[in-house]
C-alpha cells in the first residue's frame, strides 16, 4: 500500500497545491486522484502565473476573451474558473461520497483586497456565485481586515478557505470568525452547514530562521507551531460553543496544513507531511512533495490531540532569543505582501501574453 493511501486512511485529506490546463488535459490530475489518493486542490497567483505564462494551452482562449473585450483581472478569473471548474467536476464524486466534507478546490480573491474588508466581501460573493460549483472554496486571508470578511462570507453562505494563518493565535481568531458567521445564520433561521478550512502555513517558519538557529533547533519550529495549532483546533472542537453549533447541524472547519514542502535541502523532502498525519485535517502539497511521499514516505502514527512536545520546543526557541508571536505576525504581514507581488506579477505576465497574442 502506498504511503499516500496510508495517510488517507488515517482520516487526513491529501490535496494537491497546483493546477494547470496541462494537468487537466493530460490526465495527470485524474491520475493523482486514482493512484495517489488526492481528494482536493488549492491554487494561488504564483501557480496560475506559471500555468499561463509557461504554456500555450491558454493561447486560443485568451484570444477569444480578448475579442470579448476582457483584460487584466476579469480575463484571469475567466481562465482560472475554467480550470477550477474542470477540477471541481473531477472531485465531485469524492465530494458527494464524503457528504461534502472533501473533494474541494480553492480560488483566491484578489490579494490587492487583503486590507479592504468590504471589497473582499463583495468579491468573495461575486466569485462564488459566478463559479456556481458546490465544491469551490473562496480563499480569504486571515488578516485583521479579512476576519470580518470571513464572518460575513460564511453568514452569506459562501464556503471559505481561510488562508495566511501562521500560529495558534491566528487560527483561533479565524475559527471565531467562522463560528460567528454560523451563529448569525442560526439566529436568522438559516442552516449552519457552510463548510470551511483554516490553512496554517508551516515551512515558512523554518525558512525564516534557517540561518539563525543552532543545528539542534534546525527545522523544528514549523512542526512545533503546527502541533500547537492542532491542539488549538482540537480545543475548539471540544468547546461548548462548537458542540452547540454541531448539535444544530454545523460541520467542523477543518484544519489545513499548508506550505508543507521542505525548504531546507539538508532535510528530508517528506518531513512536514510525515509530521502532520492527523484525522479530520487536510495536507496540501505541491507535485514534487506529493510524488516524493508516494514514493518513499512513511506514516508513523498520528498527532497527539494535546500537541505533544510543542511547548518545550517553542520554549527552546524563545530561550534562543526568538519572539515566536512577533514572528507569526511578521510572517503573516510578509505573506500578504508576497501574495500582492505575485498577483501583480501574474497580471503583468498576462498583459504581456495578451499583447503578444493580439
Amino acid at each position: 500500500m502506498k504511503a499516500t493511501q496510508k495517510l488517507h486512511d488515517t482520516g487526513q485529506s491529501l490535496w494537491i497545491d497546483d493546477i494547470t490546463r496541462d494537468m487537466l488535459d493530460s490526465g495527470t490530475l485524474a491520475k493523482y486522484i486514482s493512484e495517489l489518493s488526492v481528494t482536493g486542490l488549492t491554487s494561488n497567483p504564483t501557480i496560475f502565473d506559471r500555468a499561463v505564462t509557461k504554456s500555450d494551452k491558454y493561447d486560443d482562449e485568451i484570444r477569444r476573451l480578448l475579442k470579448r473585450g476582457l483584460k487584466g483581472e476579469p480575463l484571469f478569473f475567466e481562465l482560472a474558473l475554467q480550470d477550477l471548474s474542470r477540477a471541481a467536476d473531477l472531485f465531485l464524486p469524492v465530494h458527494q461520497q464524503t457528504a461534502t466534507v472533501d473533494g474541494w478546490v480553492s480560488l483566491e480573491v484578489s490579494p490587492l483586497l487583503a486590507y479592504d474588508t468590504d471589497a473582499t466581501i463583495a468579491e468573495a460573493k461575486r466569485l462564488y456565485k459566478k463559479a456556481d460549483k458546490p465544491n469551490l472554496f473562496i480563499k480569504i486571508p486571515g488578516t485583521k481586515e479579512g476576519l470580518p470578511a470571513i464572518e460575513e462570507a460564511i453568514f452569506s453562505g459562501v464556503t471559505v478557505n481561510v488562508t495566511l494563518l501562521f500560529s495558534a493565535a491566528q487560527y483561533t481568531v479565524a475559527a471565531d470568525a467562522y463560528m460567528k458567521g454560523l451563529e448569525r445564520r442560526v439566529e436568522a433561521g438559516l442552516s449552519p452547514d457552510v463548510r470551511s478550512v483554516a490553512s496554517v502555513f508551516i515551512s515558512r517558519w523554518d525558512k525564516a530562521v534557517m540561518d539563525k538557529v543552532p543545528d539542534a533547533l534546525r527545522d523544528k519550529l514549523g512542526i512545533a507551531v503546527g502541533k500547537e495549532c492542532y491542539k488549538a483546533y482540537r480545543d475548539v472542537l471540544n468547546s461548548d460553543r462548537w458542540q452547540r453549533l454541531g448539535s444544530l447541524g454545523a460541520r467542523p472547519q477543518r484544519l489545513l496544513f499548508a506550505s508543507t514542502s521542505t525548504k531546507d535541502p539538508k532535510a528530508p523532502d517528506t518531513m512536514y507531511v510525515q509530521a502532520f498525519a492527523a484525522p479530520n485535517t487536510v495536507n496540501t502539497m505541491p507535485d514534487d512533495t506529493l510524488l516524493a511521499f508516494g514514493d518513499h514516505g512513511t506514516v508513523e502514527g498520528v498527532l497527539s490531540p494535546g500537541g505533544g512536545d510543542y511547548a518545550a520546543v517553542l520554549a527552546e526557541y524563545e530561550k534562543a532569543g526568538f519572539d515566536v508571536a512577533a514572528l507569526a505576525q511578521k510572517l503573516q504581514d510578509h505573506g500578504a505582501k508576497a501574495f500582492v507581488q505575485s498577483w501583480q506579477d501574474l497580471l503583468k505576465a498576462i498583459e504581456t501574453k495578451c499583447l503578444a497574442l493580439a
